[in-house]
């Protein structure tokens, strides 16, 4: 299945205030970007046909690409000078750059790649600054049976603020945690199938506009996650990303777990030594 990125904004809440400030996709957690933890999430699901929504920093995205380098991620040989790789990260990934305007909206981004997707039953979406251990493909079985036209991760509010319950004469009655209310926010990992363009107009919202359309007439499917969700929307998320990566909390890499296990799993090979008397 095909993978839409959103990797053009601007990343306002991320920047520092220098001219040459990184886009938020291309921000680093560990060796990598932000972008690339997202792709090698879809990728171990099995999806590696990409589709990046390119705007604000594009060319820092086209060199990552353009002058990839397996090393830094990658077991290798070094022999007679020549490099050995004995495993890769993208060598089987297609990746379709398009320039999707530098002020777009999301939705007016994902209407310029509309013909990438032709001939599509589903797809994929993501805003390319979250990351989580989501099940994404219990996620895209249950869409692909439920007859909707869109679906969207739900988690719980990520707020750290408190809902103040008010009386008369402002006693308080009650105080409670935002992320214990019966709410749920975007989640940001969509599974669309072509209906949604139906209801994106021109230089429109994909949640406002298309999904909104589709929850009225009852086909948009949630899908609700408590597990690991960790945006990188601001400075502090995304050092706190780069903090659990750097203690080896990693709970989003989840090809690193199953390389471990592959490992743990292997036959152990028994040397028998023979003596004579």
């Amino acid at each position: 299945m095909k993978v839409v990125l959103f990797c053009g904004g601007y990343g306002m809440r991320m920047r520092n205030g220098s001219a040459d400030d990184l886009p938020k996709p291309m921000h680093p957690v560990g060796p990598r970007p932000l972008l690339w933890h997202v792709m090698r999430y879809y990728a171990h699901f099995g999806h590696k046909d990409f589709i990046l929504c390119l705007g604000y920093g594009a060319q820092y995205i086209k060199d990552f690409f353009l002058n990839y380098a397996e090393t830094t991620s990658n077991d290798f040989v070094l022999r007679d000078g020549k490099v050995e790789l004995l495993s890769t990260d993208i060598s089987d990934w297609t990746i379709t750059f398009a320039q999707t305007g530098q002020n777009s909206p999301i939705g007016e981004r994902l209407r310029r790649v509309r013909h990438l997707l032709e001939g599509e039953e589903m797809f994929l979406a993501n805003y390319a600054d979250v990351l989580t251990d989501a099940p994404l493909d219990e996620m895209v079985r249950r869409f692909g049976t439920s007859g909707a036209s869109a679906s969207m991760m739900v988690v719980p509010p990520q707020s750290s603020f408190h809902c103040v319950d008010l009386g008369e004469n402002g006693k308080v009655s009650g105080i409670t945690p935002v992320s214990s209310l019966p709410l749920w926010e975007n989640g940001g990992f969509f599974v669309l199938r072509p209906e949604v363009f139906e209801h994106i107009p021109e230089n429109g919202d994909l949640v406002e506009d298309g999904c909104g359309a589709l929850a009225k007439q009852g086909k948009l499917l949630a899908y609700p996650y408590r597990g690991f969700w960790q945006p990188a929307d601001t400075v502090k998320e995304r050092v706190a990303l780069e903090q659990g990566y750097q203690a080896g909390d990693r709970p989003w890499m989840l090809w690193e777990q199953e390389s471990a296990a592959a490992v743990d799993s292997a036959p152990v090979a028994k040397v028998l030594r023979l003596s004579g008397v």
